[in-house]
């Protein structure tokens, strides 16, 4: 089979691989599709945490069982789609039902070899069923579910006024769910394209353009309160740092986000607002069955996010090209025949 890796920072390769044979409890996936994420293009750049080299990219994936190894629920041709953090189980953090942040997570295409290949081995636990949807939207599950779970995280409310910042894949999942909560949901991001998307996609009430009028904007969109909850999706640690500025007093900042760099605030502003900080990590099994959920529903149209599509053997070829941020690409999905 044919298998796509990232060399080091800058290169990706290919090679041949002897196809998987599944383990006991176990199914092998024939890869449809990949979507490419900021994970993938931060660690292709050489700025993605808990990484190492060589590594196969890709854990937004969909595909199809063609054989399997035990008894499960599944069967020979279903349409599946892969929860990609794999847990032990046994941690403080398993035993208590956050699995998403076990002590010892292995994130496939992060700390193991990911999906971006013809075919994959998957334990039947890591998989869920999406008959009823297409190959692309199964392949958004994943980001779509660390939204949901960003905003399942800061306990959103119907009407509280919730801002968002960072208008990448995560950041419109966050704003759609939020907004699908019933909150008062605020956009804020530097690139007025993306801006006019938001609106477009996710049905948020304002947006903010960010720089240095973002701050008096809010205060004028919420008569004077600020956001009761601001989530940070932006991955950007000038972004993480300024983010408590939005916060009302007795608020919520969630950082879904991800930065290599420390991130830092002036504790009496923390203080005086009696602000709770949390950040928001990966999502769980709940979150993905919620966001199949609204796609059977129709409440959310993963068509409108794919940007671009490319073949798996183009992918060493265009990663960059695709990927640039001057294109506004908003999500580049990769088909495996």
């Amino acid at each position: 089979m044919k298998v796509v890796y990232c060399q080091q920072p800058n290169i990706f390769h290919e090679r041949e691989e002897e196809k998987p044979v599944p383990k006991e409890g176990e199914a092998l996936l024939h890869i449809k599709r990949i979507g490419i994420c900021g994970t993938d293009i931060h660690a292709f750049y050489g700025n993605q945490p808990y990484f190492t080299y060589p590594r196969v990219l890709g854990h937004e994936l969909s595909g199809e069982i063609v054989e399997m190894n035990g008894e499960s629920e599944f069967q020979l041709g279903d349409r599946v789609t892969i929860v990609p953090y794999m847990e032990c189980g046994n941690c403080v953090a398993c035993r208590n039902g956050k699995p998403n942040c076990c002590v010892s997570l292995r994130v496939l295409g992060v700390h193991t070899d990911g999906g971006m290949k013809e075919f994959l081995s998957v334990p039947f636990s890591h998989l869920v069923k999406v008959n009823d949807i297409s190959l692309d939207a199964a392949a958004l599950i994943e980001p779509l579910s660390i939204g949901a779970h960003a905003v399942r995280r800061a306990e959103v409310k119907e009407h509280e006024q919730v801002l968002v910042i960072g208008a990448g894949p995560i950041g419109l999942a966050v704003m759609k769910f939020a907004v699908l909560a019933g909150a008062k949901v605020i956009a804020m991001d530097i690139n007025r394209e993306r801006l006019r998307f938001c609106q477009q996609w996710t049905g948020v009430d304002h947006v903010i353009q960010g720089g240095e009028d973002a701050l008096s904007e809010l205060q004028r969109l919420t008569n004077g309160d600020g956001a009761w909850t601001v989530i940070d999706a932006t991955g950007n640690q000038h972004s993480m740092n300024e983010a408590i500025r939005y916060v009302s007093h007795g608020g919520k900042l969630v950082f879904v986000g991800l930065t290599k760099e420390n991130v830092s605030f002036q504790h009496p502003e923390m203080h005086k607002r009696e602000m709770t900080v949390s950040g928001s990590r990966n999502a769980t099994r709940a979150d993905f069955e919620y966001v199949i959920s609204c796609i059977e529903k129709g409440l959310v149209d993963c068509e409108a996010l794919l940007t671009k599509r490319i073949k798996l053997d183009e992918v060493a070829r265009q990663f960059a090209a695709v990927t640039d941020p001057k294109t506004n690409v908003i999500k580049v999905m990769v088909e495996v025949e």
